[in-house]
């Protein structure tokens, strides 16, 4: 997006973005923009869909239960989505709403919880998901917004891989590997579609590392020679991922 618009509020709308459209807001969306930021009518808004790039608008009717933005002009045309699976065994409320933030700054495009033995939090908050990667979004120019998916158990995660994911490599940060840098093992995966899985707080359980050390399509990576929580883990891994084989090259 053009850092000219920088400045003006960001709103993620489920309607469709196009000339002379108007676009209704929800109770919640009205009383942020006219009631928190004091928003009057003719204010402008940059609003987003995920579909449809990025819109200046103008704030027509303002209400605290219903108001309104209508396009003026498309700012920015919408990106095109990330192929980056992001399969984490859910953690505590706070720490989640943390790695769901950052793994949407970092460019995923799928984010599935994986049911694992040692997995902290056995209850997923779905909305609350899609909510952290709407506020993500909106706060740093985002305008593919990752698709948030039912949790699944590892192991049936692995055995639907080769249907549900054909041709896709995963990579797995491995804390009981051998010490090193990854970017050497990413860089070998060449072109390959790709997944990331990073286990629960205690790691996986030696079968579940065994299951997945036994697959062809499991790619083990280190992450250094320090053990990381399992938040600051996905930030290293996708930022290691897109460095050496991802958008940041």
């Amino acid at each position: 997006m053009p850092r000219t618009h920088a400045t003006l509020p960001r709103l993620f709308v489920a309607s469709s973005l196009g000339p002379g459209a108007a676009v209704p807001l929800d109770a919640a969306q009205s009383h942020y923009l006219t009631t928190v930021l004091r928003l009057k009518k003719g204010s402008q808004v940059v609003a987003f869909n995920g579909r449809d790039g990025a819109w200046r608008t103008g704030l027509l009717t303002p209400s605290r239960k219903g108001a309104e933005l209508v396009p003026i002009e498309r700012i920015a045309r919408q990106t095109e989505p990330a192929d980056l699976w992001y399969f984490f065994a859910p953690l505590k409320a706070g720490r989640l709403d943390y790695m769901v933030q950052k793994a949407t700054e970092m460019g995923v495009s799928h984010l599935q919880p994986v049911i694992t033995r040692f997995t902290q939090a056995s209850r997923v908050n779905l909305d609350r998901m899609r909510v952290n990667v709407v506020e993500a979004a909106e706060q740093c120019e985002v305008l593919s917004l990752p698709v948030v998916h039912d949790s699944v158990p590892l192991a049936r995660l692995i055995e639907a891989w080769p249907e549900d994911h054909f041709g896709r490599r995963l990579i797995f940060a491995d804390e009981a590997a051998v010490s090193g840098s990854p970017i050497e093992a990413l860089r070998a995966v060449g072109g390959d579609p790709l997944g990331l899985i990073v286990g629960p707080e205690g790691g996986f359980s030696e079968e579940e590392r065994a299951l997945l050390l036994a697959q062809k399509f499991v790619l083990p990576v280190s992450l250094g020679p320090r053990i990381l929580r399992a938040d600051t883990a996905a930030v290293a891994a996708l930022a290691a991922i897109q460095a050496s084989i991802g958008d940041w090259r």
